[in-house]
């Protein structure tokens, strides 16, 4: 029994694929069945019920990828104790981003932490927050930058900041003749909405009364997309309205005169944006470090605290 070997099952357990699994583990499908078939031979007992279709942990299977999952974190411990014992900014950190946040925070980020900690380079990772809590929780990624709320058992989070939401228009829409947007304006098929799966979008459907989930949120425009870049472009091209956060309202290449922005009339709804990380994480100041840093950032200026409102 290896380590590779608990880590082919643990993935495949997530992934329920071999193909994808064997992607993420870096080696060929059949390596990876290669792998699993040997430690199913070693324990005596089938891990993975298999099909044409499907793959599924058995009964005995998922005790085993449990335990596998905590060995794994533990091995990962032992490799973090090492480098702890070194310069704690002197290695790289792993850090993973939902896609609403991501590509608006990390040019910000990046020179900001090069200032204050030139040998800690950045991996970086944008995906959906329950594919960063995986990652995180199999060490896969030391931090990860999210939107409350988030519980995980033995995990830490620290709120960062809050980002008010605003509203994307193209610039001859009739609301541009609006100083506010009141949320209840929010009820028609013309609002573009991230797919499902983004936390952005149930926090839109949740701040805007008029929203709601189910079949009333299924009467709205939706984007199967995990860029808020694409519903830019498509309220841009005059397709309808959206809902954007404050760090990527400037963020674009359009000229002036078409799109337009406002505000929400209060009281405004808005996000808190958190950094969790293991609480075993061996590098405490790594992660003050960084989360310091992001509050330096322009996307969380100061007064956006004295914004907030009530949602």
């Amino acid at each position: 029994m290896t380590l590779t070997e608990l880590r082919y099952i643990v993935t495949l357990a997530q992934e329920q694929h071999f193909g994808r699994a064997a992607e993420r583990c870096h080696v060929s499908q059949p390596t990876l069945s290669v792998g699993v078939k040997k430690l199913e031979d070693e324990l005596g007992v089938l891990i993975f019920e298999r099909s044409k279709s499907a793959v599924r942990l058995t009964p005995v299977g998922e005790n085993i990828v449990t335990q596998a999952q905590k060995v794994l974190e533990q091995a990962q411990g032992i490799r973090e104790l090492a480098q702890a014992g070194k310069n704690q900014l002197a290695a790289p950190l792993k850090i993973g981003a939902i896609y609403t946040v991501g590509p608006y925070l990390f040019p910000h980020l990046i020179p900001q932490l090069h200032r204050v900690a030139p040998q800690m380079p950045l991996y970086i990772e944008e995906n959906f927050t329950h594919v960063l809590r995986d990652k995180l929780r199999t060490g896969e990624l030391d931090a990860i930058i999210i939107a409350l709320p988030f519980q995980e058992a033995d995990v830490l989070t620290k709120p960062l900041y809050d980002e008010p939401f605003y509203v994307l228009m193209p610039a001859g829409h009739p609301w541009t003749g609006k100083h506010t947007i009141d949320s209840e304006l929010l009820n028609d098929k013309s609002l573009l909405l991230l797919g499902e799966g983004h936390c952005f979008r149930d926090q839109v459907l949740e701040a805007c009364p008029t929203l709601h989930k189910g079949e009333e949120a299924s009467k709205h425009t939706t984007v199967e997309s995990s860029s808020l870049e694409t519903i830019r472009h498509m309220v841009a091209s005059g397709l309808g309205v959206s809902v954007l956060p404050f760090s990527a309202v400037d963020s674009h290449h359009y000229s002036p005169g078409v799109l337009e922005v406002r505000p929400f009339t209060p009281p405004v709804p808005y996000r808190t944006v958190a950094i969790a990380w293991r609480a075993s994480f061996p590098r405490p100041k790594a992660i003050e470090i960084l989360a310091d840093s992001i509050r330096l950032c322009s996307v969380a200026r100061p007064q956006l605290v004295e914004e907030k409102q009530p949602a």
